[in-house]
């Protein structure tokens, strides 16, 4: 019998066998599939490159923003190679490592429960006095739709094996993964649809930010709220989209389709119903959302194969934190949570920290809004990227930040400043003692501050 037996080789599986052999090596970890990371070969990294590509050809056809005109031919017939190429890199770095683990401590198939102790994989039957579930997800995908259009109906998994850019494509949904790759592959010519179920783009829950990503996203990108293609069909290699708009039907041909309409658990694969014969309805499993125990068993899952934030960062915590609960078994604690963050490498970006409007709203929380626009912004204005606003929230009570939602450029360090100085439990008036340099992008944020202190004097 295995002390702890981890399941699953992504960011979580992988952060947690590396902290679990600190206490033991009767350990074993079971991996169907590859062994690297959602992150790594198919998520944060090769997107973030096709991003960072697409930026740069934007830039350099967009030159008269910072006062220069620039007339040049881009050819794209490279992009894609290089976003494998260096998304391979990243994947053969995590390779490398679990290839130096020992061999006892590692196994490839599906792990499926007999009962609270005991899996089986291959056939073969493994026992543990804990397990840390880290199965990660897979994207969600209709599977009649993909029978009928096989190789044209692409998922975030697979546009990444792309060997060229296409002419065109419709991307499904207008969620975080639909947006970045729709506007990175726009801005590497490829013709692009979006179709969004709602009116609701990216990750901003404030109406106000919400509304102004939509019209400034709409300046670039071809978006259809609220329409969803209602016939798909196979002609001359390519698909050919039916959707009603403004109550008139309407055809598009493409080369493919993006389903970007998220990800599901596969939780589903472990048959957890042998544990408890009520464990088939996933949605109602009853994990703690604190210490990420199921039910009373030494069974604890983390990671994206259970969160409302599939985060990276956050999954390798959950990871490494579980194991101190499987060691400890029955004598479990909360995991310690990281100050909420999320950013959506759009352009301009979208982040959240803390708890976000909607969150503060349904909670009838006493907070006031802090704002500033960065269409003229000093610095933004300099480097022709002066679009979009923050939101800082700051509670009536404490005067400490609740939460902040931005849209502006740069939002990614913008939001780890902000994400910091929350962790540290600040008030507004000690945040405004801290120096802020002249001229920059972070000026924004006092603005934005001074602008909610007001509001409390009043």
């Amino acid at each position: 019998m295995y002390d702890i037996i981890i399941i699953g080789a992504g960011t979580a599986g992988i952060s947690a066998y590396k902290e679990a052999v600190k206490y033991t090596s009767n350990i074993l970890i079971v991996n169907e599939g590859p062994w690297d990371t959602t992150c790594a070969r198919v998520g944060c990294m090769p997107s973030k490159i096709l991003i960072s590509t697409a930026n740069r050809m934007y830039d350099i056809q967009h030159t008269e923003n910072v006062g220069l005109k620039v007339s040049s031919e881009i050819d794209t017939s490279q992009v894609m190679q290089h976003v494998q190429t260096l998304r391979d890199r990243f994947t053969r770095a995590t390779l490398k490592d679990v290839e130096s683990w020992p061999d006892e401590h590692k196994i490839s198939g599906r792990a499926e429960f007999l009962n609270a102790n005991t899996i089986i994989v291959n056939g073969q039957k493994l026992q543990a006095k804990s397990f840390i579930i880290a199965v990660g997800t897979t994207p969600t995908i209709d599977s009649e739709q993909k029978q009928k259009l096989d190789s044209k109906l692409l998922t975030s998994d697979q546009i990444f094996e792309l060997v060229q850019l296409p002419k065109s494509i419709a991307v499904i949904g207008s969620g975080v993964i639909a947006l970045e790759l729709a506007q990175a592959l726009h801005r590497l010519g490829v013709k692009t649809t979006i179709f969004a179920r709602s009116r609701k783009i990216g990750s901003l829950t404030s109406p106000t930010l919400q509304k102004l990503a939509q019209e400034e996203m709409s300046k670039e990108l071809d978006i259809k709220f609220e329409v969803l293609p209602e016939q798909f069909e196979q002609c001359n290699n390519q698909v050919k989209l039916t959707f009603t708009e403004s109550d008139q039907q309407k055809n598009i041909l493409v080369d493919y389709i993006l389903a970007a309409t998220g990800r599901r658990t596969l939780l589903n694969t472990l048959k957890l119903e042998n544990i408890e014969s009520h464990f088939t309805e996933l949605k109602k499993i009853p994990i703690d959302s604190e210490t990420k125990q199921l039910g009373h068993h030494p069974i604890f899952i983390v990671g994206d194969a259970y969160t409302n934030t599939p985060i990276q960062h956050e999954a390798a915590h959950e990871g490494r934190t579980a194991v101190n609960n499987c060691i400890k078994f029955p004598n479990i604690s909360s995991l310690k949570t990281l100050a909420p963050i999320g950013i959506l490498f759009s352009s301009p970006q979208m982040a959240t920290i803390g708890q976000s409007y909607r969150q503060l709203e349904s909670a009838n929380e006493q907070f006031i809004t802090g704002t500033v626009s960065y269409e003229k912004q000093g610095r933004a204005l300099v480097t022709g990227k002066n679009k979009g606003a923050v939101e800082i929230y700051i509670s009536k009570t404490t005067s400490k930040i609740l939460g902040a939602e931005l849209f502006c450029p740069d939002a990614e360090h913008l939001a780890h400043l902000l994400c910091w100085i929350m962790s540290e439990d600040l008030t507004i008036n000690q945040i405004l003692e801290k120096p802020f340099y002249h001229p920059t992008l972070e000026e924004g944020l006092r603005t934005a501050l001074k602008h909610a202190r007001r509001q409390l004097l009043n």
